[in-house]
């Protein structure tokens, strides 16, 4: 930069208090002091008058100097630590941010709090005077000035900085040098990237970020061997402007080219290459290699990726070599509950991420509970002949023994599915799987008030498809999220009959204030083409418990036998509202839940709501909030229970 240079000064003062002496000791002097008394060389020194400095007065010119008598009387001065406060003066036209920056390095802003002498506080001071005359200058005003002074009186200490800006230095020329290389409408875009231009302020942040944008937009408009040179800014005092010269070289349109990998896991160059977001021959953006070099990490099966752009022969052509480095193949698992309604339950699993070459995941998987018992393997294929899809295929052997039924199971299952995860939330997803499962079930014929049990062998087609138009997976303060899901199913048991499963949910969040979110929630469910007795009971709809109706046990809504156990429904209607506050990482929530389910009609009653209520708590944790919410039953029915806690990662919906 030419002329005045932009840094930072800090002024530094001390006054101190000095005491002196020369110490004398019996091995230096045998000869005793008048009176003849010997020399204690242990003994205190004899006090020595006169030669301490007093501590200076630090009062501005244009104070009011207090006499003799109010002095006397005033309990405290400059000269005793005490605490004070600032202000400045003249910095009406100055950007909020460049103020915001000062107080984040002000000295005396940071230690406000603790008292001060006057040494500090001069130090502090013209540190600060210093530090705000930089800041202003950084922003284009190079004739700025700032004046620090310190009042006292009786009552407190007050430091003020006036600041005199002066005229605000614009740019005369903004010459992007070279950039007429790239022609057309890549010059003229590039040329848009660069946000500084002719009569902005001379802003030093400003166009630091204008030069980092114009790399970005050179390697977005496939410019990959572009170069940003120094920027050179010349200060004309005289006219009060300035010049800024920046040479660009933008070298030659590039494309894709082939890509190697090496490294561990060994993935393929194909499979490298179905993760990526671009084609052999496309034009080059670097923001897709930033997205391989991320998506490769996502794997979970990758410590690191290094991604290497490597200029062909032709001059045209990047190709990239993609080194890998591994990441730990195994993890082992669990976890420990316990819910009303599902009991005492712990779950234990062994994975290995890469067991099948590439991103072939198994999972050994076992459930111990007082109230569920469950072993269960099963493969995942991330990224499976398209980017962010996966095939799953699993089986397990469960036993459940709820209130509503008691079921042994043997289930296989297996799915396609386009997923939404951490890093890329998608807008859309959607599913499509199979189920056969053969499941030896008890519960009550209602109509005799006997226990029974049947077998039922079930074939289903399971889809769904959702959209999310929120702003996060786990804590959404805004937008909404809509998805269905079908289940046509044939059931064998005394004959085929077949009946499909239907559900709709959809929640809403919106900022009602800076701490406060509003977010409300919907389900409707329905079973077309059966009677509720012959659906198996694990196939009907249940309502209650955590993620349903807070404040109920698990499954514990709508109908029940004799016995006072539910017995599921055909249909179902639920909602939620609840207002999220937040109080830096802690929050409180309250909440109202709703829920009613029907037996023999396709669509809810509506007079049958039961309802909870309750408070949450939650603790924003880096990978998301943990919620803890303990809820109690408006309306109770004989056997609920006056509340229900619930622990869980993420919010409720």
């Amino acid at each position: 930069m030419k002329g005045r240079r932009i840094g930072l000064r800090a002024g530094m003062a001390a006054a101190i208090g000095l005491t002196a002496w020369s110490p004398v000791t019996a091995q230096q002097s045998s000869v005793p002091p008048s009176g003849g008394a010997e020399i204690d060389p242990s003994g205190p020194l004899d006090p020595m008058p006169g030669l301490g400095v007093d501590w200076p007065e630090m009062v501005s010119p244009d104070a009011v100097v207090p006499s003799e008598e109010s002095a006397a009387r005033a309990p405290d001065d400059l000269s005793t630590d005490r605490r004070y406060s600032l202000s400045l003066i003249g910095t009406e036209a100055v950007s909020p941010a460049l103020l915001e920056q000062f107080r984040r390095s002000s000295a005396l802003e940071g230690d406000r709090k603790k008292i001060a002498n006057a040494a500090q506080l001069e130090r502090r001071a013209r540190a600060d005077s210093d530090l705000l005359a930089e800041l202003l200058r950084s922003q284009g005003y190079f004739d700025a000035s700032v004046t620090p002074s310190v009042e006292a009186d009786s009552v407190a200490i007050r430091v003020t900085l006036t600041a005199e800006p002066g005229t605000l230095y614009r740019f005369e020329t903004v010459d992007l040098e070279g950039l007429d290389q790239a022609a057309g409408a890549d010059a003229a875009a590039l040329r848009s990237a660069f946000a500084v231009k002719v009569g902005d302020p001379v802003d030093a942040a400003a166009v630091i970020a204008a030069g980092a944008a114009l790399q970005i937009a050179l390697g977005q408009r496939g410019f990959a061997l572009a170069r940003v040179g120094e920027k050179d800014i010349e200060i004309d005092h005289e006219k009060r402007v300035a010049r800024l010269s920046l040479p660009v070289s933008p070298g030659p349109v590039q494309q894709f080219g082939e890509i190697r990998v090496s490294g561990q896991p060994q993935f393929s160059a194909a499979h490298v290459a179905r993760i990526a977001r671009f084609r052999r021959n496309e034009r080059f953006r670097q923001s897709r290699v930033d997205d391989l070099r991320l998506a490769l990490v996502a794997t979970g099966l990758v410590a690191s990726a290094e991604v290497r752009q490597v200029p062909a022969a032709d001059g045209r052509t990047i190709d990239l070599e993609v080194r890998l480095e591994p990441a730990p193949l195994r993890t082992i698992a669990g976890e420990v509950g316990y819910g009303r309604g599902e009991g005492l339950r712990a779950e234990a699993s062994w994975q290995h991420r890469n067991f099948f070459n590439p991103e072939g995941a198994l999972t050994l998987r076992a459930v111990a509970g007082t109230q569920e018992q469950l072993a269960g393997a099963s493969l995942r294929v991330n990224n499976w002949r398209a980017r962010d899809r996966v095939l799953s295929i699993g089986a397990t052997a469960a036993h459940v023994d709820r209130n509503a039924y008691e079921a042994r199971t043997l289930q296989l299952t297996g799915s396609i599915e386009r997923q939404s995860n951490f890093i890329w939330q998608k807008r859309w997803t959607w599913s499509v799987g199979g189920e056969l499962l053969a499941s030896n079930e008890r519960d009550v014929d209602t109509a005799t008030n006997l226990p029974r049990r049947r077998t039922f062998f079930i074939a289903a087609l399971p889809a769904s498809l959702a959209l999310d138009a929120s702003d996060d997976l786990l804590d959404p303060v805004r937008g909404f999220r809509l998805s269905g899901r079908i289940s046509p199913e044939l059931s064998l048991q005394g004959g085929a009959f077949g009946y499909a499963r239907t559900q709709i949910d959809a929640s809403a969040y919106r900022r009602v204030g800076e701490r406060v979110v509003a977010a409300a929630r919907v389900r409707l469910g329905t079973i077309l083409g059966s009677s509720r007795d012959r659906i198996a009971p694990s196939r009907r709809f249940y309502a209650g418990g955590g993620g349903s109706v807070r404040g109920y046990a698990y499954q514990n809504l709508g109908p029940r036998d004799a016995d006072g156990d539910p017995i599921g429904g055909r249909s179902l209607a639920e909602f939620s509202l609840e207002a999220r506050v937040r109080f830096g990482v802690f929050g409180v929530v309250p909440f109202v839940d709703a829920g009613t389910l029907s037996t023999g009609s396709l669509l809810p009653r509506l007079s049958d709501w039961q309802i909870g209520a309750g408070l949450g708590l939650r603790y924003y944790s880096s990978f998301g909030p943990i919620r803890i919410d303990v809820g109690t039953p408006i309306n109770p029915r004989p056997g609920d229970g006056r509340i229900a806690v619930t622990v869980s990662l993420g919010q409720a919906f």
